[in-house]
C-alpha cells in the first residue's frame, strides 16, 4: 500500500475509503431488509401444547403461514386463516397461523394463550404456532414493518417461497391464488 504524501491525498484516499464502507454498510442494509429466503430454525409451540419446528413442519407439502405480530393484527389473521381453510385452491395446503408473544410478559403469556384457544378446535389448536423468541428473524423473514397488519408466506413443498404479502384478505387474495396455479 502506497502511503500518500500530500493532504490532497489523504483527502482522496479518504473520500475512497469511506465511500467503499458506505458502499459495503449499504449492501449490508440492503441484504438484512431483502426478505429472508429460509425459515428461521426457532421451535414453536402451539395452542395445545406441542412443541413444533416450524422448518420441519413446512416440509412435504405447500404451506401458508400467516403471522401477526400484534394483538391488532390477530383479527386479520383469523381472518386470512378462515379463508384460507374454506378455500378448494389451499385444500392440500397446512395452514400455521403464528402469533408473536415475545414482546408480552411472561406471566400473561398464558392468559393471552388460554384466550386464543377459546373457540378453536383441537386440530385448529395444533395449528396455532405461538413463537415468544426471535422476533428480529421473524419480522426479516416475513418482512414485516407494520404491528398491526397480517403477513402471509406461501411456500412449496421443499420451503421455497412462492408469494409474500401481506394486509387484509380482500386485498391479497387475488394474488395469493394466482401463486398457487
Amino acid at each position: 500500500m502506497r502511503i500518500p504524501k500530500s493532504d490532497d491525498e489523504w483527502g482522496q484516499m479518504f473520500h475512497r475509503g469511506m465511500m467503499h464502507a458506505f458502499v459495503v454498510a449499504a449492501l449490508c442494509v440492503a441484504a438484512s431488509r431483502c426478505v429472508a429466503q429460509e425459515i428461521p430454525a426457532t421451535v414453536a409451540e402451539t395452542l395445545s401444547g406441542k412443541q413444533v419446528a416450524i422448518r420441519t413442519a413446512t416440509q412435504g407439502h405447500r404451506t401458508v403461514l400467516v403471522a401477526g405480530f400484534s394483538r391488532e393484527a390477530g383479527t386479520g389473521c383469523t381472518d386470512w386463516v378462515k379463508t384460507l381453510r374454506a378455500d378448494r385452491a389451499f385444500a392440500g395446503a397446512a395452514v400455521y397461523e403464528i402469533a408473536m408473544l415475545e414482546g408480552a410478559p411472561g406471566f400473561i403469556r398464558g392468559m393471552i394463550k388460554s384466550g386464543m384457544r377459546k373457540g378453536l378446535s383441537a386440530q385448529e389448536q395444533d395449528q396455532f404456532l405461538v413463537l415468544t423468541q426471535d422476533e428480529k428473524q421473524w419480522r426479516i423473514y416475513f418482512d414485516a414493518h407494520a404491528d398491526n397488519e397480517p403477513y402471509l408466506v406461501l411456500l412449496d413443498a421443499t420451503g421455497k417461497t412462492l408469494w409474500r404479502g401481506h394486509g387484509a384478505v380482500a386485498g391479497s387474495e387475488p394474488a395469493l391464488k394466482a401463486a398457487v396455479r
